[in-house]
């Protein structure tokens, strides 16, 4: 049996991923507009632009709205690990404070009543000019620390909740990512000594730059019951 003819999308995307690894076209480089581009390989502006989009998906090119598609800079892939994201020398954060009230999943998740007064945090990493992920953190407005939220020595338990799913809309023009590439979504509940809900976290890692490290430490006794 012999292979299919590949699409005239993936022939394009093939012929760009080339030019990309070989240098030919370099970081941080503006591609020739997509009417351009379609011009150039004889096919439609659609046809065109899912070829982009194979690529953008693949952490190759950007898409920054108003400006263009770019060659992305090379992206270092980070572990969650800890509630941390390691190494992280090389990122750098905005955050934004706003207060908010508990609404839909919030409710269930910091176990509030509807509208309990919260504070969001809001973070956003960068690796240079590149978005590299996001979290929302959610604090009752009783609990919020006077800076930022952190591990507090009254913290009792952190349950982590581990999802591999697709984009929102929000979160993919957020990042700069394709609708198409997949996502770490984790969601992060910290408890204090009462069974309080102190925190949670809803962090999005995009798939082409992270990976998530779980340690499991065994106690001596469960060590001498294995085999």
């Amino acid at each position: 049996m012999t292979d299919p003819v590949p699409s005239l999308r993936h022939t394009i995307a093939a012929d760009l991923r080339t030019q990309i690894t070989t240098g030919h076209l370099k970081a941080g480089e503006r591609l020739l507009s997509e009417p351009k581009l379609a011009t150039h390989y004889k096919v439609s502006t659609p046809t065109l632009r899912n070829a982009l989009a194979l690529l953008q998906a693949e952490g190759l090119i950007e898409k920054i709205h108003g400006k263009g598609n770019f060659i992305r800079h090379p992206l270092r892939r980070l572990t969650y690990t800890g509630g941390r994201l390691t190494p992280d020398t090389d990122l750098h954060v905005t955050i934004r404070t706003t207060k908010v009230r508990a609404r839909g999943d919030l409710i269930p998740l910091l176990k509030v009543p509807s509208r309990t007064p919260l504070t969001e945090f809001l973070y956003l990493t960068h690796q240079g000019e590149s978005p590299h992920s996001l979290a929302r953190i959610y604090v009752p407005q009783d609990l919020a620390p006077a800076e930022l939220p952190w591990r507090q020595p009254g913290w009792a338990e952190t349950r982590e909740t581990v999802t591999a799913r697709l984009p929102a809309s929000e979160e993919a023009s957020t990042l700069r990512i394709s609708s198409t590439l997949a996502v770490l979504a984790i969601t992060r509940v910290s408890s204090d000594t009462t069974g309080r809900v102190v925190e949670a976290a809803l962090l999005v890692l995009p798939g082409d730059r992270a990976n998530a490290l779980f340690i499991t430490h065994h106690t001596t006794e469960e060590r001498g019951t294995e085999g």
